[in-house]
């Protein structure tokens, strides 16, 4: 598979700085969906790890990959890595991180959910 756009060069600062901002605002969102009654969704930090589990049981982790400078997510569909590339978080095969996890958040919730990327 090769990438769409090449990976951006981060310094580890950098690259924790973006990335401590993805999961906040994925943490932020989700506890605004429970004030709001939207969707009871469990979240469970540790460290780099952010783990979303849904009413049915079924499951969505975030994963920092701080060695490879990636952003993985597993869900019941599979497996995604993604770079920094071109301002956003990129899948080897081109799709931005936000929309995946929307899609697959969806999918897994019965519920139209968007997560969207930090300004």
């Amino acid at each position: 598979m090769t990438h769409t756009q090449p990976p951006q060069s981060l310094t580890d600062a950098q690259y924790f700085v973006l990335t401590s901002s993805v999961l906040d605002g994925i943490e932020k969102t989700v506890d605004a969906w429970l004030d709001a009654d939207v969707i009871d969704i469990d979240t469970h930090r540790t460290g780099g790890l952010l783990e979303l589990s849904f009413p049915d049981g079924s499951k969505i982790v975030i994963n920092t990959q701080p060695p490879l400078h990636e952003l993985w997510l597993a869900s019941r569909s599979g497996g995604y890595h993604f770079h920094w590339a071109d301002g956003q978080w990129l899948s080897r095969e081109g799709r931005e991180f936000h929309a995946l996890l929307s899609a697959q958040a969806s999918a897994q919730s019965g519920a139209s959910l968007v997560f969207a990327a930090p300004q």
